[in-house]
């Protein structure tokens, strides 16, 4: 972390926040663009002081994220975690359809531990129906497995690094303070933002492919409709000149 302290005071580490300003504005653009491309971020988040700014910065702009124990495998087993969320849904439909009340009480109260199991540590990631684009994690140290797997895939990592974190194990760095919740929260105020503004350029380009397609839709069937209309002209001025021939044979005979 050199690079990133300004200074050392009494043994405590000061991070240059010139740097911690450029390194934002650099992975806010990447995480934008990534936004933008319709892939989902998945942010990683479970020391007590930041599961909760995690949580609701990750809700406002629908992105998956895990606060509570990071499932091993997450990535690199990521079907069998797949289908550790569809039983979810199946459970679900049970109780919808009638089913759930058909079992014994002792099986409906199986069923809804594990329901609340899989809720509590798979919840969040519901609508991600593949491996994420990217991963956002505050603090890279306790968060090493989340680290391992993402490396394996060649996932893009961006990460709130501390002084104690090795931040070559991270792409997208951002040097600063992971043990505050101040900091934690204005990091992701500002990262969270930057990802609104990707998922509102991919909305208005849609839009705009929208009216695009229906524009050149009505353009195509106007198009039809004029040759539809030539054609008829043709074949009717066709059909007077054989009447007209006809009349000449039948004078002249």
């Amino acid at each position: 972390m050199a690079p990133y302290i300004y200074m050392e005071r009494n043994g405590i580490h000061i991070i240059n926040l010139y740097k911690t300003a450029a390194k934002i504005e650099e992975t806010s653009a990447a995480l934008k663009k990534i936004a933008s491309s319709g892939r989902k971020i998945l942010f990683v988040a479970t020391k007590k002081q930041a599961k909760d700014i995690v949580a609701e910065k990750a809700n406002n702009v629908n992105m998956p994220y895990i606060t509570e124990r990071w499932p091993g495998g997450m990535l690199t087993n990521f079907v069998t975690i797949r289908k550790a969320v569809k039983k979810m849904g199946a459970i679900d439909r049970m109780k919808k359809d009638g089913t759930f009340e058909t079992l014994s009480k002792k099986e409906r109260l199986q069923v809804d531990r594990l329901r609340a199991k899989l809720e509590k540590n798979l919840g969040s990631i519901v609508e991600m129906t593949r491996l994420p684009g990217a991963l956002f994690i505050v603090d890279t140290t306790r968060e090493h497995i989340a680290v391992k797997e993402a490396q394996k895939l060649n996932i893009p990592i961006f990460a709130m690094v501390d002084t104690n974190s090795d931040p070559r194990e991270v792409d997208f760095v951002i040097p600063s303070n992971d043990d505050a919740s101040k900091s934690i929260d204005k990091i992701l105020s500002l990262v969270t933002e930057a990802i609104a503004d990707g998922l509102k350029e991919r909305k208005s380009e849609k839009e705009g492919t929208s009216e695009q397609d229906a524009e050149n839709m009505e353009a195509a069937a106007k198009e039809d409709a004029a040759k539809d209309q030539i054609e008829a002209v043709a074949e009717d001025s066709t059909g007077k000149d054989d009447a007209a021939e006809e009349a000449t044979e039948e004078n002249k005979a």
